[in-house]
């Protein structure tokens, strides 16, 4: 069985691409461009992963990884960050999430993320 990735990014040109990069690596992914639906989302597609971006209208990226972190379900699902407005990774890392990117990002360096964390 495949498994799971859920994606945020309000950018729907690069959610494009990243669904597609991770479906043709035998993912099956989901993905939105709201923050608000993330949550619900996860609790009906069970995903193995969660990618988030961080700047997005709403809840920001770092906020929704608290509380997929916190959430009974999903506290041990991997979250990777990306985010081209970081400067400090530790900023990131203190939202709890496993792996950050930094955009504008490699396609491989995406892929190669996801394998490790899972």
């Amino acid at each position: 069985m495949a498994k799971r990735i859920l994606v945020l990014d309000d950018n729907q040109d690069i959610l494009d691409i990243v669904h597609e990069t991770l479906t043709y690596e035998d993912f099956e992914v989901q993905g939105t461009s709201r923050s608000d639906a993330v949550i619900a989302m996860a609790e009906t597609f069970n995903p193995d992963l969660v990618i988030l971006d961080y700047r997005v209208a709403g809840v920001n990226g770092g906020e929704l990884c608290l509380q997929i972190k916190s959430h009974p379900q999903f506290k041990d699902v991997p979250v990777i960050i990306y985010s081209a407005y970081v400067n400090n990774n530790n900023e990131l890392l203190a939202y709890g999430c496993d792996a950050i990117i930094n955009k504008p990002f490699d396609l491989t360096e995406l892929v190669e993320k996801v394998n490790n964390l899972l």
